[in-house]
Parts: C-alpha cells; structure tokens; sequence
C-alpha cells in the first residue's frame, strides 16, 4: 500500500517537473524570439543613425572646407589688389619725386611761385618719409634774399611757407596721437627773460603701453627772427616691470620746419618723443610733445635690430 502512494508521488513529481521545464522553455523561446525580433529592428536602425550622423559630420566637414577656400581665396585677392595698387602708388609717387625734385634742382632760373609750388607738392605727398626742413630752409633763405621781390609779396611767400609747416606738423601730430599721447605747453617771451638760466616749464607724466615715464621740457633761449627756440629736454624712466629706469636728455633747436615723425628722441622698448613747434608770436609760442611708439615714426627711422628681437620676445626675457 505503501508503495502504491510512493510511486504516486513520484509520478505526480515528474509530470511536476515536466510542467516546469516546459514553461521554462516557453519562456526561454519567448525571450529569444523578443531578442531576435528586437536585434532585427535595432540593426537596421543603428546603422541609419550612424549613417546619418556620418552624413551630418560630413556635411559640416564640407561646409567648412569651402568656407576656409573661400576666405583663403577673399584674402588672397585682397593682397594682391593691394599690391597692385601699392605698385602703381609708388611707381606715381616716384615719377612725381623725380619730376619736381629735376625742376627743384635744375639750373634754369624759377620764380619764388613755381619753387613755393614745388615744395607744396613735396611736403603734401612726401612728409612722411623725407625730411623737408633742409628744402623749408633754403626756400625762406631764397625769399629774404630775393631783391627782385618787394617787402609785402615776400611776406606772404614767407607766411605760405610757414603755413604749408604748420598744417604738415599738425597732420602728423594727428597721426601720432592715434598711438600716442601728447602734451602742450605755452611760452612767454617775458618770463624768460625774468630768467636768463632758463624756464623750467610744467613737467608731464605719461603712461604709454604700460611704460610711465616724466618729461621736463626747459626753454632756454628764443631766436624771434627765425622763429626757433632751443628747448633742454629730461625724460625720466622709473623702475618698472616693463622698462628698465633710466633718463634720456636732449639739447637741440625747434622751430616751425621740424615734423615730430622725422625730427624725435629715441627712447628705450621702440618708443618716440617729439617737442615740435606749433605756434610763435611776437610775445608767446606754443610747444606740442608727443610721446608715441616707434612703429609710428617715419619710414626713414627704421627701428633698432635689438628693437626688433625685443619685440619677438616675451615681457620677461626682452633685453631692454
């Protein structure tokens, strides 16, 4: 009887077992089959994003591509139009020098008008790059000594010549300023008589590109028939990271003929100042100092080698 039950139980146990394993694989079936379908989808999918994404990145490759041709080719031709244009610039330029410097210069009498001329065209499209004072110089040397002119016409020729000065001085302290800083100062004739040693006018601290220094400019004696004034001029520099310290001085005569980007003062780390005379009266004159960076200077005061590899250097290994 026993034995009847045991074996009961043990059939109902492996039909149990059979269920079991069967619904396990059922299930098993089920999940795979889910995989399969959803590897089927996804593939196919991934594959079209990522063909997607390498189109989209292959379009951007192609857009900047073109746009970097394109600019390269926009610069391109922009150099050479300005190369163009810079050649025939010079080629007029040298033409026109040469034509009135051979009329300036030839041997054949010339009116005080057409030399006044000459050098109206001279100073308008040369100033920059010569320096006209000798030419502003020997003109008025002309005019004074000229018998064939009365009083009244070389006083007007004398009045254009300083007048033609003024306005190239006043252009290039413009131009200066633009890099630069200037400074003005106003002289009486009286006060330095009231001291022969001379005057001491207002000192001027400046700070340029991160370099202060302190100029003092001191009259010491006024030509009033030239119209020039001999000024002493004192720059200190004061320790500071960027320049070393140090004091420059410079002695010299200023009159209306000298332009601050030819005629200046050179000072450490490529910088410039210039002392030009603005304005002279019968009791006053005005001076105008500009302190401004060598790169604005004439074309004829080229920069110092050491300059140069200075300015290729970092701050702190710069020679100074």
């Amino acid at each position: 009887m026993e034995s009847t039950k045991k074996d009961r139980w043990d059939k109902a146990g492996i039909i149990l077992v059979h269920i079991h394993t069967a619904e396990e694989v059922g299930t098993e079936s089920t999940k795979k089959d889910g995989s399969d379908k959803a590897g089927i989808i996804l593939k196919p999918a991934i594959a079209l994003v990522a063909a997607l994404v390498l189109a989209y990145f292959g379009f951007l490759t192609s857009n900047y591509l073109e746009g970097t041709q394109q600019a390269e080719m926009r610069i391109r031709l922009y150099t050479e139009l300005i190369s163009k244009r810079e050649e025939a610039e010079s080629a007029l330029r040298k033409d026109m020098f040469k034509s009135i410097m051979d009329s300036f210069l030839e041997l054949k009498a010339a009116t005080l008008e057409a030399k006044l001329l000459q050098v109206e065209l001279l100073a308008c499209n040369f100033h920059e790059s010569l320096n006209l004072k000798p030419l502003f110089a020997h003109l008025k040397r002309e005019i004074a000594g000229d018998d064939s002119t009365d009083a009244t016409q070389k006083q007007e020729y004398l009045e254009r010549l300083y007048t033609v000065a003024r306005e190239i001085t006043a252009t290039q302290v413009a131009v200066l300023e633009v890099g630069g800083i200037e400074f003005e100062r106003t002289i009486v004739f009286e006060r330095l008589r009231e001291k022969p040693a001379g005057l001491p006018l207002e000192s001027a601290e400046l700070e340029l590109r991160g370099i202060k220094r302190d100029f003092r400019v001191f009259v010491i004696e006024v030509d009033t028939t030239a119209k020039e004034i001999k000024v002493s001029l004192e720059i200190d520099t004061p320790e500071q990271p960027l320049a070393a310290p140090g004091r420059d001085l410079a002695e010299f005569w200023v009159g209306l003929f000298d332009l601050p980007m030819i005629v200046n003062t050179r000072l450490s780390n490529d910088q410039r100042c210039a002392i030009v005379l603005t304005r002279f009266g019968e009791a006053s004159a005005e001076l105008t100092g500009v302190y401004f960076p060598g790169s604005h200077a004439s074309l004829k005061e080229k920069p110092y080698f050491q300059e140069m590899v200075d300015n290729l250097l970092p701050d702190g290994k710069k020679t100074r």
